[in-house]
């Protein structure tokens, strides 16, 4: 081996004995650093995977789904076409609402996306109808729903006036008092609003009235705007003072909006009290939340992108609190869904995975080294290095959750100073004998640095290959990219803290603390450990063929094995809550819709393991999640397991459970998910489900009709659930169709017609009404009974140009006299009739596209999406320019396993040059390199046992067990060569090798495996992402420390059998 390095690496550890009061110092400093970033440490459950998106908001009232789509969504899709970094778009078109979800390449700039979509969109509003305007979303991402509230009076509470809380009144109590408190606390970009009535004051003219006194709607909103201004007319300068000018004429209460006059007919005043009512009334709203069966207001708080969730959701609790002070009594703002308990709980489970692996290993290094000074000084590296870690990651961003402090292995990180510490004990515990005294300290130290040099190469080294291992990681990209980089991250950084502690630490430790007798007895386990080892040692020495051949054997029969294990993108992290999707009907009404929600959650609320059920139907005020008035989000939160009748039932037999008894309620369908998986889902593929089967094409009806057959397919696949095709169709539309001939024979054009049936039915706004800040829309439609009976809609009088003008009926000459009528009812201009629509258009990539949805459960993604492609291509003709495509959570598995596999190999010829480069010789570093193909075999072998499938968590596993084969193979083979290099015959050195090299390559591997042990069996939240990881690991390690100690000497005898004859010869 060369020289020069050991000389640089010998003289930093000299120099680090020589201060080594200044090393520990300036590990100390190094600590005090790494507590200071803890508490600026971003905490998390999971990283936050959202693609970079900007969604465009239209809110287009009375449109239906086809004109929202014609009118406004195809404009803006185009308009958007061709930005810089655009990947995709995707859009939905419904009733009253146009959302462009534009999609751009990881990476981009969330402000720099939004100013060019903002700039495109200033373009694109000169094709848009007039009165309509586009909104860009909040800048959140999927993961920004931290915190739900709502707002609820307490049973019999009243206001101050005796009459009870109005779902109105506590709309306008969050949109006034609790909104705009929240939107200021620091982190938060959006609060959203769902469920009661925004105030409004409706003005409702009775058409028989306005026909006697021969006005139109329109009048009535024309006086109402003309009569509630507000008008400054600059300013007069008198005396050399300066007078404001200004005229009011704001309408200040109810009072004075009737008293506003429309006209005065022979020197009578005739007022808007006089032809209508006004009061308030509830708005047309598109959305309503309810809880335990109750309808409440429910605010959702939107964290801003970047943000700290943990503290986002604190300070907003925080804020929450002081705000429900300010509210009346009997009004409570009550938290429903906090996402810091998830993170709390995760996080809970992460730290007692990594306090019980360290203790684990604390006491096994005790066990091994027979000294307790030498354990604690191993065992210090531990939570220095974490330490270290810590202020890397808050330094680098990453922000600390299940993925990134998750796979940090203790047993890894102290393998190099096992290493050291071990040799050093052993050195000492030699020269102590030769000499048959205690040594001296200038003795000790110089045998510090001697026992350190001579073991760091092949430790550093063993770290370098781990650290290579993750780079792989590293080549991940997109949503896989995400979820995966903070783990490799964290795990390089700590193994470089622990790296630099071994050079500098570990060697100041040993010259301060090990002086005095070193024992150097072997504790009783090792002894016991050595007895069992010399003779299976010597056996698979003698029967070295069969030894190597047998492991090669074994190699294939676990490859074949991995094949059948079947494949999952990531486990799915349990929540501990339930979001069930619940879907009705389209066209089910918003009133029947919520009183069908009523029914379900006091159902769902009689099982005792709940603790609240709420749920948000239809849209809210901003449309970051459109949902029709049929569709409903409910989420279930569970009490704490200890407070369930039954601790150990496990979440997917209460799933059941309340699937088996939602089932009993008609006229409703059901998805289960978890709160943030469903929005993950949502946000990654624009589904909510595991398997998207999309179809694209131009006729609706031909969409509708290919994706039946599409979902009959998908019913038949094993392992599917919840397959549904998405509600294309069926929402009823009443349609009021102008007739050209009755519109000639008045003289009208269908404008008149549009214009009378869109204020007497949708309402017109005629201004606002101020009180103080708050401001409330004044709207001008018929009374609604009127409103909503189809029957006495045809009656509605449409105006007729008239000759006749600024006569009452009182001073005209009779209609029939004068043969002019003033009004004509709308079924002599229209035909009014109740037809199906379009429910929903959704598009994406500028094409329509319908998609058949499902989740997989009792088997794993990668076969079931084998299996169901080959079904459709078998089963289902696709009609000439339409095709089907495939989305959901799938993809991300695809693109990974299409990555890792270029990336894999080049890794492993990395570390094979490494090797080479270290020892050589190519022989030396194939046995070393054999290594690896057998921990393989043992992580495969757990991971069957357990039936946990191939994910990409396991595959990481994978890698992290390549560098710790390595790490054992090259400190067992690099102490064979330096016995042989003293002139020891190969059979000796490779014996006296194996056997030297045992406590040090059963401590790596002991300590390496038990660190994962909590990993592999907690129960935990979270426990179900890490268990894949920890058991392929441990399984690893226990065969590649068993294949270390007997088939690499065999392996290495094998090749070195022609240097045996020279050996022979030297040593005569």
């Amino acid at each position: 081996m060369t020289t020069e390095t050991p000389g640089f690496l010998e003289k930093l550890i000299r120099f680090a004995i020589a201060h080594r009061w200044l090393m520990l110092l300036l590990t100390a400093a190094l600590c005090a650093l790494g507590i200071w970033s803890f508490t600026k440490l971003p905490i998390d459950a999971t990283p936050d995977i959202t693609n970079v998106q900007v969604q465009i908001n239209t809110e287009a009232p009375g449109y239906s789904p086809l004109e929202s789509e014609q009118r406004v969504t195809f404009p803006i899709e185009t308009a958007i076409a061709g930005l810089a970094r655009l990947e995709y778009t995707r859009s939905l078109s419904r009733y009253g609402l146009s959302q462009v979800t534009v999609v751009f390449e990881d990476g981009t700039d969330i402000y720099f996306a939004r100013q060019q979509v903002a700039e495109r969109l200033q373009q694109a509003k000169s094709q848009l109808p007039p009165g309509l305007e586009p909104e860009l979303g909040p800048v959140a991402t999927g993961l920004g729903e931290i915190y739900m509230y709502t707002v609820e009076a307490a049973p019999g509470a009243t206001k101050p006036d005796g009459t009870p809380w109005t779902p109105t009144d506590l709309r306008t109590l969050q949109d006034w008092v609790v909104r705009p408190q929240l939107r200021n606390t620091p982190g938060v970009t959006e609060v959203n609003t769902i469920g009661g009535f925004a105030r409004q004051i409706h003005v409702t003219p009775d058409p028989a009235k306005l026909v006697a006194f021969g006005f139109t709607l329109q009048d009535v909103v024309d006086a109402v705007a003309r009569n509630n201004q507000n008008i400054g007319a600059g300013y007069i300068e008198r005396n050399g003072q300066q007078y404001l000018v200004r005229v009011p004429g704001q309408v200040a209460d109810l009072g004075a909006l009737r008293r506003i006059v429309l006209d005065r007919r022979e020197g009578v005043p005739i007022r808007v009290g006089d032809v209508a009512a006004v009061g308030e009334g509830p708005e047309l709203r598109t959305g309503a939340a309810t809880q335990n069966g109750e309808e409440v207001v429910l605010g959702t708080v939107f964290m801003l992108v970047g943000e700290n969730s943990r503290a986002v959701a604190r300070a907003t609790a925080e804020r929450l609190a002081e705000v429900s002070k300010s509210l009346p009594p009997g009004v409570a703002a009550t938290p429903v869904y906090d996402r810091t308990s998830l993170v709390d709980r995760t996080i809970a489970t992460v730290t007692k995975n990594l306090v019980e692996g360290a203790i684990l290993v604390i006491v096994v290094l005790l066990l091994l080294l027979g000294n307790i000074r030498a354990a604690l000084i191993t065992a210090a590296v531990i939570p220095i290095a974490m330490l270290m870690t810590i202020t890397g990651m808050v330094r680098g961003g990453v922000s600390g959750n299940l993925m990134s402090l998750g796979a940090l292995d203790f047993g890894l990180i102290v393998d190099g100073a096992v290493i050291i510490i071990e040799n050093c004990i052993r050195r000492f515990g030699d020269r102590q004998h030769a000499l048959g005294r205690l040594l001296t300290r200038e003795e000790r130290f110089d045998l510090t640095a001697a026992a350190t040099a001579e073991v760091i190469k092949p430790s550093l080294f063993g770290v370098a290959i781990i650290a290579a291992v993750y780079l792989p990681v590293f080549a991940l990209t997109g949503i896989e990219g995400k979820m995966f980089h903070p783990m490799a991250f964290t795990v390089v950084l700590a193994l470089t803290a622990a790296m630099l502690l071994s050079l500098t630490f570990v060697p100041a430790a040993v010259a301060v603390f090990l002086g005095g007798k070193v024992q150097e007895k072997e504790s009783r386990v090792l002894q016991a450990v050595r007895r069992a080892y010399a003779p299976a040692l010597d056996w698979a020495l003698r029967f070295r063929v069969p030894v190597v051949a047998g492991a090669a054997a074994l190699v294939v029969v676990f490859g074949l094995l991995a094949s059948r294990l079947g494949s999952e993108f990531i486990p799915s992290l349990d929540e501990g809550d339930i979001a069930l999707h619940a879907l009705r009907i389209p066209g089910t009404s918003l009133g029947q819709a919520v009183t069908m929600q009523a029914t379900l959650e006091a159902r769902i609320k009689q099982f005792p393991e709940v603790a609240r059920v709420f749920g948000k139907l239809g849209t809210a005020e901003v449309a970051t999640d459109p949902m029709p008035p049929s569709v409903a989000d409910t989420f279930i939160m569970l009490k704490p397991r200890e407070q369930w009748p039954d601790p150990r039932k496990t979440k997917a037999v209460l799933v059941a459970e309340i699937e088996a008894a939602v089932k009993q309620l008609p006229g409703n369908n059901y998805e289960f998910t978890q709160p943030i998986q469903m929005r993950m889902n949502e946000l990654i593929s624009g589904v909510r489900a595991d398997v998207a089967i999309k179809l694209y094409g131009d006729d609706l009806e031909t969409l509708v009709e290919v994706g039946k057959q599409l979902e009959a397919v998908a019913k038949s696949v094993p392992g599917a659930a919840d397959v549904k095709l998405e509600q294309a169709t069926g929402l009823p539309l009443l349609t009021i169709t102008p007739n050209p001939e009755g519109l000639v024979r008045y003289g009208l054009n269908q404008v008149a017609v549009q214009e009378a049936v869109g204020t007497a039915v949708g309402g017109t706004v005629a201004g606002q009404l101020f009180e103080g800040d708050r401001r409330f829309d004044l709207v001008v439609r018929l009374p609604e009974a009127l409103r909503t009976d189809p029957a006495r809609l045809a009656d509605l009088p449409v105006p007729l140009p008239s000759q006749d003008v600024g006569r009452d009926e009182a001073s005209r000459g009779a209609n029939w006299a004068s043969g002019i009528p003033t009004t004509v009812p709308l079924r002599e201009l229209a035909t009014i009739e109740i037809v199906e629509g379009p429910n929903q258009i959704n598009r994406e990539n500028g094409k329509r596209r319908i998609v058949v949805t499902a989740n997989v459960r009792g088997r794993d993604l990668g076969s079931f999406v084998a299996d169901l492609r080959e079904r459709i291509d078998a089963e289902v003709t696709v009609p000439s320019g339409y095709w089907v495509d495939y989305g959901g959570t799938f993809e991300q598995l695809i693109a990974a396993s299409q990555r890792l596999s270029v990336v894999v190999p080049v890794t492993l010829m990395l570390i094979f040059g490494l090797l080479f480069m270290a020892f050589g010789s190519g022989r030396d570093a194939a046995v070393i390199f054999s290594g690896v193909p057998l921990a393989l075999t043992g992580g495969v072998l757990a991971l069957w046992l357990r039936d946990i499938p191939l994910s990409i968590s396991a595959g990481v596993g994978f890698i992290a067990l390549s560098g710790v084969a390595v790490l054992n193979g090259v400190v067992m083979i690099a102490f064979i060569r330096k016995l042989r290099q003293e002139g020891d015959r190969l059979e000796d050195a490779i014996r006296d090798g194996a056997l030297g090299r045992l406590r040090p390559v059963l401590m790596t591997a002991l300590v390496a495996s038990l660190g994962f042990v909590p990993m592999a069996f907690n129960v935990g939240a979270g426990a179900e992402v890490q268990r894949p990881l920890a058991t392929v690991v441990i399984g690893g390690i226990v065969s590649s420390t068993l294949l270390t100690l007997l088939v690499l000497p065999a392996l290495y005898r094998l090749l070195h059998r022609d240097t045996e004859a020279g050996d022979g010869q030297l040593h005569r």
